[in-house]
């Protein structure tokens, strides 16, 4: 394993994570190899380079790498499968058999990962019932082996069900002369509209059209917003917002508007109102995710993530503000 600063380098390596699984190790005071199962793992910065993961309080693990000066971080190729079982373990000799490399301050490192990240302990950070582990990355390697997606390799999982349609229903998909009922615009259209049918109930209570809990939304990202700059990022969605709407908001009460730039603010019957309106719009997406496990739908919701990166015609970012101070 050789240390490379080249930050593209680096970036490349951290690509192999994709929601996937890690395993960090570290050597306790006793001189005692420790190891675990993670997916908390992110990338802090290129430059310098650093990474993050978090543990649980609980774990048994929790005073070796609270006192340790190094660990490293493992990002599991798709054969990996095993070995991260093994390390999700607690008591178990998560080591033995193995054949180990030893790293900067003697941390064991498995061999055949996608990618290996030596670290020393830069930060540790209170966060409720986890402690945040930062640290600085001092060596890596990468191998341009496909990573462990999702554990248990739910990905192949998901790919075989996709592919699992039976003869009629292709054939039926691809009838001459119909709509592609396999036509992915028609499937996320479908989807969208059978999802947020089930929030009517709840809009109804509020007096709120889709087009008003978009503006509530936009404001609750971030408030001080213009009703021209709400219209321009919810405009993808067919909506638009009127005069009317904006006077509705604010005659009930629900936003209030700063004279005289424009600026529409949630107030706070509008910030209860949107909350309640989140719980409506989680407890539907509970109900139609009913069917999946935890890693089929992290792996829907990065997929869909991957189509609306790549046909994004340029909308505003609501996260962003490039306004001065008020």
């Amino acid at each position: 394993m050789a240390s490379n600063a080249d930050p593209i380098a680096f970036r490349n390596a951290l690509g192999s994570f994709a929601t996937g699984v890690t395993i960090v190790t570290t050597r306790d005071a006793a001189g005692q190899d420790c190891g675990l199962t993670a997916n908390s793992f992110n990338s802090v910065s290129l430059d310098p380079p650093m990474v993050l993961w978090s543990l649980a309080r609980n774990s048994m693990s929790m005073d070796a790498f609270r006192n340790a000066d190094h660990f490293a971080v493992h990002i599991l190729a798709a054969d990996q499968e095993p070995l991260s079982n093994g390390f999700a373990k607690r008591g178990a000799d998560k080591f033995a058999g193995l054949t180990l490399e030893r790293g900067a301050g003697d941390v064991p490192l498995l061999a055949g990962c996608a990618a290996r990240f030596q670290c020393r302990t830069a930060y540790q950070y209170e966060g409720g019932d986890h402690v945040i582990f930062v640290g600085e990355v001092i060596a890596f390697d990468h191998d341009d082996r496909a990573p462990l997606l999702f554990h248990g390799g739910r990905y192949a999982l998901a790919a075989r069900r996709a592919a699992a349609l039976t003869a009629s229903d292709a054939a039926d998909a691809e009838a001459p002369g119909r709509f592609g009922e396999d036509f992915l615009g028609y499937l996320l259209g479908r989807a969208h509209f059978q999802l947020y049918a089930r929030m009517q109930t709840s809009l109804a209570e509020h007096g709120l059209d889709a087009t008003g809990h978009f503006a509530l939304s936009i404001l609750g990202i971030q408030d001080g917003r213009t009703a021209q700059e709400i219209a321009d990022m919810i405009g993808f969605t067919g909506a638009r917002l009127t005069d009317d709407h904006s006077r509705s908001l604010t005659e009930r009460g629900i936003v209030r508007r700063d004279e005289p730039d424009g600026r529409l603010w949630l107030t706070d019957a509008g910030r209860r109102t949107l909350i309640e309106l989140a719980a409506a719009a989680k407890a539907a997406e509970e109900d139609a995710l009913g069917a999946f496990d935890d890693n089929e739908t992290a792996l829907l919701k990065h997929l869909l993530k991957h189509v609306i990166r790549h046909t994004d015609p340029g909308l505003p970012d609501p996260w962003a503000s490039d306004r001065g101070a008020d």
